[in-house]
């Protein structure tokens, strides 16, 4: 009797210039079978992007027959101009070739996949302090100040949405949250809600003695 082998699907979100794509990065590095979700879009490729790796692009038409599909796990309309979506096919593979799945992604659309998918591990990585966050941005030097207070005042309302997340990893040294984020993958590979095969194997096992 094994433990089960299908994979993990984490939701990591978190403000702007919090670290998560660092941090998600790393991870992989350690572990090939731990990959990044590949999102569809309508927008058009840019210069060396390449289809299904690093997005499926699609039609207009394309898309929203697949929103008709409920092809979806979440998507969004961006300023009413291009669509971006977690397809459900994509994910499921994945999942079911034993990969754990990151779909790094804000926190509205992990809000909406927890919804669609329950057993998803919601994490949440959060700044040592929102004056470190602000350093951090300022620091990347790819943004206006007036950019910069906008995703500081949008952080504050991301941050509220912690509760709801299954975990909390605080992005104050990189070794120590790649080491926490891999620690969550283990603890959760061997949790009651992902481990029903077994569950039901015993006590179905003691039910017939």
């Amino acid at each position: 009797m094994r433990q089960n082998t299908t994979g993990l699907l984490l939701v990591v979100s978190g403000p702007a210039g919090v670290g998560k794509g660092t941090i998600d990065t790393e991870l992989m590095k350690r572990n090939p079978r731990i990959k990044m979700s590949v999102s569809a879009t309508t927008r058009a490729p840019r210069p060396g992007e390449t289809d299904g790796v690093h997005y499926f692009f699609k039609t207009p038409e394309e898309f929203e027959q697949m929103i008709r599909d409920d092809a979806f796990l979440e998507y969004m309309h961006v300023f009413g101009m291009n669509y971006y979506g977690t397809p459900k096919a994509y994910v499921c593979e994945q999942l079911q070739a034993g990969n754990h799945v990151i779909l790094e992604i804000d926190v509205q659309g992990a809000r909406k996949v927890k919804e669609t998918f329950p057993n998803a591990v919601r994490i949440f990585i959060a700044p040592p302090s929102m004056e470190t966050l602000k350093a951090r941005l300022i620091g990347r030097g790819t943004e206006t100040p007036e950019q910069i207070e906008k995703r500081t005042r949008t952080a504050f309302t991301e941050m509220r949405d912690m509760p709801a997340c299954d975990y909390i990893i605080v992005n104050d040294d990189l070794e120590t949250a790649v080491n926490q984020l891999e620690a969550i993958v283990r603890a959760e590979q061997c949790s009651v809600a992902h481990n029903h095969e077994i569950i039901n194997e015993f006590l179905g096992g003691m039910e017939q003695c």
